[in-house]
Formats: C-alpha cells, sequence, structure tokens
C-alpha cells in the first residue's frame, strides 16, 4: 500500500493565542516537527493550510494545498488534503499540526489496523479522533457530497462508510500514554508538552502566551 501523510494547519488558534503550527517546540516549530514525525511512515506528505496562510519552508516534496472554502472545519480540510495526494496513494493518515507529541509507531499500527475498511478512527473514552484517523483515498466523492450537502462533521462520514473502530487497548503498546492524541488547545497544554519533551517556550513567546494563561 503506498501511503501518504496529511497535516491540517489552516485553523485559527484562537484558544492557543498564537497560530499553533509555528509554535516553537525545541529547535522546530510545531508544524516541521510533525512533517518529520509523519515523514517517518509516509513518503507523501500533504499539508492543507488556509487559503491566506504563510508557512514555514517546508522540506522539498512535501504537498502545499489550501482549502477551497473557509470556515468549513475540518472535513473541508480532509477533503483538500485527499484531493492533493498522487494517484498511487492508497490510504493518508490524517493529523492537526498541534500534536508535537506523536509516535510514528501509532501511525504504522493505524495503517494495519485499517485491513479491508475505508477508514479507521480512534476512539477514547467514547470519543472519535477523526484528526488521528487513516482515510481511503476513495472516500473523496463520499466526503465531497457530504460537504455539499452542508454536513460538515467529520463523524457524519463515519457513519455512512466502513470504518474500523479502533480501542485504545490496540494502540498501548505502541503509545503507552496515547500521546499522539494529545492536541494542544490552549497556552498550558502547549507549555505541558514542551516539559515533557525536555524543551521550554522562548521568553518572547511566552509573553505572548501569558494573557491566556491567565497572567
Amino acid at each position: 500500500m503506498h501511503l501518504g501523510g496529511i497535516i491540517l494547519c489552516g485553523g485559527r488558534s484562537s484558544r492557543m493565542g498564537l497560530p499553533k503550527w509555528s509554535l516553537p517546540f525545541g529547535p522546530e516549530t510545531m508544524l516541521e516537527r510533525i512533517v518529520r514525525l509523519l515523514g517517518k511512515v509516509c513518503p507523501t506528505l500533504v499539508v492543507v493550510a488556509a487559503a491566506d496562510q504563510s508557512l514555514v519552508k517546508l522540506p522539498v516534496g512535501v504537498i502545499v494545498t489550501r482549502d477551497r472554502r473557509e470556515g468549513r472545519g475540518p472535513l473541508e480540510a480532509i477533503s483538500a488534503g485527499l484531493s492533493a495526494l498522487p494517484e498511487d496513494v492508497e490510504a493518508a493518515y490524517v493529523t492537526s499540526c498541534d500534536v508535537p507529541l506523536l509516535a510514528p509507531a501509532f501511525v504504522r499500527r493505524m495503517f494495519e489496523l485499517l485491513e479491508d475498511y475505508s477508514a479507521a478512527v480512534p476512539v477514547s473514552d467514547g470519543y472519535l479522533h477523526p484528526l488521528s484517523t487513516v482515510y481511503r483515498r476513495s472516500l473523496l466523492p463520499v466526503i465531497d457530497e457530504l460537504l455539499a450537502n452542508d454536513r460538515l462533521r467529520p463523524s457524519l462520514l463515519f457513519d455512512v462508510v466502513s470504518t474500523r473502530h479502533v480501542a485504545p487497548r490496540e494502540l498501548v503498546e505502541v503509545d503507552p500514554e496515547l500521546n499522539t492524541l494529545k492536541n494542544l488547545n490552549h497556552p498550558a497544554d502547549y507549555l505541558e508538552a514542551l516539559a515533557q519533551s525536555g524543551f521550554k517556550a522562548p521568553s518572547e513567546v511566552l509573553s505572548k502566551l501569558t494573557g491566556g494563561l491567565g497572567e
């Protein structure tokens, strides 16, 4: 199977207060880190940005595409990402740009668990994680039909296609704390993930985040 990876980074980051993709994480931005980690599993990568969004320079070969319609949420971005993949890519792992603790072994396991299903989605505490999911490229017409009918929630897709619901017990061997599912929404989440990885936020970034930290 030819594997692809899709990274969504066009969100508004309103709760963080700064564009999450651009936040430093050690020597990299968070987007650069996700590109590097996901690239260990997926030879073909697509980054989906907002229409007018500027990005850091990415490695040669990374495909950058744009949301076709603004304000339509992640399903619109997933459609844009799947559309941008080369035709020989059969399935793609979709992630957001704010999961710096992503484990490549988790991604490999998700591809393994896809089997003959159209999608494989992790489920924890009753919550679906559509931005840690493997989607077959063949789902594109179904996704576009949902979008055309303003059915924008990714979970609606799982109701109409064959979907493998992946339980935590199937993933903890490769990601014991399920860190791959921990996206960073607030400044405190970012600082905690940095500390967990042995990094600190630069002072200039920290000062811009203080409003979100209640200071």
